[in-house]
């Protein structure tokens, strides 16, 4: 009997005429009290005078008891037999009065029916839950006056208003908390028209699903796809730490951190893991309050993590922990916490749940990230482990690259600086400053050189050079090619044959070590000779930029010189230039790293060379120190090697030289005039000149030429038009001679020959008095 419909019929006036069992059982009023009144007198509020006129609504009525009840109305207009309007017909169902409605109120998801005035006209019990209200707290309400005025409930009248105004349904999707619920949830909201007989828009009807699961499933995968963009941009092991925490909080987590063990952030080898407690250094840690005051240990930190400690037990069982607040591990850990830092007390009370989970690439335990909740009112559960454990191997991947490139990094640096002169061998051609930045781009330290080698006859070679790649195996090669300029050298090439020479064996070294092209183990290469006596610069080039000359007056250019191709080409010739220089002249030679950069114009970069070289400078150490600061950007691209020489020049007063005529008669006059030029120095008569020039005219080629040479040492040269080198050898009891070069290397510090343009010339050294 009470699931019977409540029906009442008003006349034309307002007068109730009609009042059925059903009307009394759901009101409480008996239809004596009822019919012949003013229907008004049952309403419990004032109501629009429209209210007959539309089809279906909710009105609230006074109950017998006195109790407001708010029931939605059909009504159904009357009309006379002239069709005049008689009255109207009103009907309301009892909630759950049909298996439909019973179906509505039971529904696990929050169902609820709306007006076009966006009033409440039904509530199920599942929105109830979510309002936190009673169904007739709500009944006839506007939705704005329901709910706080927050930018997720003016989207959703938004929402409510286009379903009502279009009659097109509406599906989206909000995450918002609800009035009654202490968390923030995923919602998936449908909306659609309610149509009367007619086909017009009587009501909105909604439907929400909590989609907090898939929503978060969607979360940790976009953070996932986060990681894989945002960790790991630089080679930088505490950089690869921060950009993890970046990903992790707020949208994870409201506090994160990253420890590791202090081999990672070395140069050695991972030790025997400990069975007892853990020695973790923080290097990262991020969290969603300014300054992060709930961490309890400083960047750069140690800390003991005993063995039953999260962090401790995901590193020994290689998986991620969770703990949850009231659990004897979370309770100790947040007790270790706030002894070691008390001050962050206050800002660890909220943590209910954390998760420690290991950072493991390619084998081998690198330390722990370890991931708390406070303000997120989620504990962390089973998928957040996965997400976690997947995230973190991410990250350890990356972690560990850059630990193997840091390595490798310092592992070719200090190659390439044990390689490198360390001190420039003594010389008195030139004047030297140098310098070598390695790079800082990911590629790697790179195989640039410089070097200053001394020659005979006061001479010195000049080298920089610069092979293709970077790493430790650029690093090799380099130190192969520098020995390899070095004993070309001592062998007094000119620096066109020196790089001839020096091509066949960069070719070799493809061929043999790899089996790689050649280009892939190719290097560019400027050797360049300087004769003080003659002041004359001869040099060559490999694919290399051309040096710069700053000559005394200010004036700085470029010596015009045929780059020639790379060293490893192979069949192609390399040109010779030569040019005098005024002593005093600035020669700077350099590898491609100091002008050429993707981000640089070279034009533009040349120029700044050219107008640092020739800015006022202390010294020459103070140069190159500027030449660096003006030309190089702040983070330069590749290496640079930069040598910078002052020219010095030996004048006339330490130069002698004689014609020597092919008779061996002149040898007496000639040991007489050298002997006389050996007094005006201050230095007695040595026997080996007497013995060079006996040798250049009993088998040497005319024409024959002495030059004695005052340097930093005592220098004799002979040269003559043949080009057959001199050997030592051993003379026989009764030989009248073989024993000229024998008795030369005795008595000199030094001696050899070097082939000329017009011959050769053999050279000896010896010490001056005191030296």
């Amino acid at each position: 009997m009470k699931d019977v419909a409540a029906v009442a019929v008003i006349d034309a006036h307002g007068t109730v005429t009609g009042w059925t069992e059903g009307a009394r059982l759901l009101t409480g009023h008996p239809a004596d009290e009822v019919v012949g009144r003013p229907a008004t007198d049952l309403l419990a509020e004032d109501v629009p005078g429209d209210i007959l006129t539309a089809p279906a609504g909710p009105v609230a009525l006074r109950h017998h008891d006195g109790h407001r009840l708010v029931l939605p109305l059909s009504v159904c207009p009357l009309t006379g037999a002239a069709g005049q309007p008689a009255g109207y017909v009103v009907t309301a169902l009892p909630p759950g009065t049909t298996l439909a409605a019973r179906a509505f109120e039971q529904a696990s998801m929050s169902m609820s029916v709306f007006d076009l005035r966006q009033r409440y006209l039904r509530v199920n019990a599942a929105a109830c839950h979510a309002m936190g209200v009673p169904e007739e707290a709500l009944l006839g309400r506007s939705f704005p006056d329901t709910v706080a005025d927050t930018e997720h409930s003016r989207g959703f009248l938004a929402q409510l208003r286009e379903v009502a105004e279009t009659g097109r349904p509406v599906r989206y999707e909000s995450y918002t908390a609800a009035p009654a619920l202490d968390q923030e949830q995923a919602w998936s909201i449908e909306m659609w028209p309610v149509r009367d007989a007619s086909g017009e828009p009587a009501a909105v009807a909604l439907a929400a699903s909590d989609s907090s699961e898939q929503y978060w499933a969607r979360r940790r995968l976009a953070l996932l796809n986060e990681a894989a963009t945002r960790v790991g941009t630089t080679l930088d092991v505490i950089g690869t730490a921060e950009e993890m925490i970046a990903v992790l909080v707020p949208q994870y987590a409201d506090f994160a951190s990253v420890d590791l063990l202090d081999w990672v952030l070395g140069a050695d080898e991972p030790p025997t893991p400990p069975d007892g407690g853990v020695v973790l250094r923080r290097v990262a840690h991020g969290s969603n309050r300014p300054g992060h005051p709930a961490a309890a240990l400083y960047l750069g930190e140690t800390d003991v993590y005993q063995p039953t400690s999260p962090p401790a037990r995901a590193l020994h069982e290689s998986r991620a922990v969770l703990s949850q607040a009231g659990e004897p591990e979370f309770v100790q850990w947040v007790a270790e916490r706030n002894a070691r830092s008390p001050g962050g007390r206050p800002f660890r009370q909220g943590a209910h749940s954390m998760i420690a989970v290991p950072l493991r690439a390619r084998g081998t335990t690198l330390g722990v990230a370890v991931c708390v909740r406070m303000g997120h009112p989620d504990d962390y559960g089973p998928d957040d482990a996965v997400f976690a454990e997947e995230l973190a191997s991410r990250a350890a991947v990356c972690i560990d690259n850059a630990r193997r490139f840091t390595r490798e990094r310092a592992t070719a640096l200090t190659l390439q600086h044990s390689l490198l002169p360390r001190g420039l061998p003594g010389q008195a051609a030139v004047d030297v400053a140098h310098r070598y930045l390695p790079s800082g781009s990911l590629a790697g330290i790179g195989g640039d050189w410089y070097d200053v080698i001394p020659l005979s006859g006061g001479r010195v070679g000049l080298v920089v050079g610069d092979v293709v790649g970077h790493g430790i195996q650029s690093s090799a090669t380099m130190g192969r090619l520098r020995t390899a300029v070095r004993t070309l050298a001592d062998v007094d090439l000119p620096p066109d044959e020196l790089l001839t020479h020096l091509d066949d064996l960069v070719t070799h070294l493809a061929a043999d070590d790899s089996g790689e092209e050649v280009a892939e183990l190719g290097a560019t290469c400027l050797y360049a000779v300087y004769d003080p006596a003659s002041r004359r610069l001869a040099l060559a080039a490999a694919g290399h930029p051309a040096p710069a000359v700053v000559l005394p007056g200010g004036t700085a250019e470029f010596l015009p010189v045929t780059a020639g191709p790379p060293l490893g080409v192979g069949g192609l010739p390399f040109e010779a230039t030569e040019r005098e220089l005024p002593e005093g002249s600035v020669v700077a030679l350099y590898t491609d790293g100091l002008i050429e950069d993707r981000e640089r114009d070279l034009d533009g970069a040349t120029e700044e060379l050219r107008r640092a070289l020739t800015a006022p400078a202390a010294s020459l150490e103070a140069l190159a120190d500027d030449v660096l600061k003006a030309v190089l950007p702040d983070q330069p691209g590749d290496d640079v090697a930069l040598l910078l020489v002052r020219t010095r020049a030996l004048g006339a007063d330490r130069v002698a030289t004689w014609d020597v005529p092919p008779d061996p008669a002149q040898v007496a006059v000639l040991r007489q005039a050298a002997g006389g030029q050996l007094a005006a120095w201050g230095l007695a008569e040595t026997a080996f000149v007497t013995e060079l020039v006996t040798n250049a005219i009993r088998y040497g080629e005319p024409p024959i030429q002495l030059r004695l040479i005052r340097d930093r040492a005592l220098i004799c040269e002979v040269s003559d038009a043949s080009s057959t080198s001199p050997h030592l050898r051993r003379a026989h009891a009764y030989d009248e001679g073989g024993r000229g070069l024998l008795l030369v290397a005795q008595l000199t510090q030094r001696w050899g020959s070097r082939q000329t343009g017009a011959g050769k010339t053999i050279w000896a050294e010896q010490p001056l008095p005191g030296d």
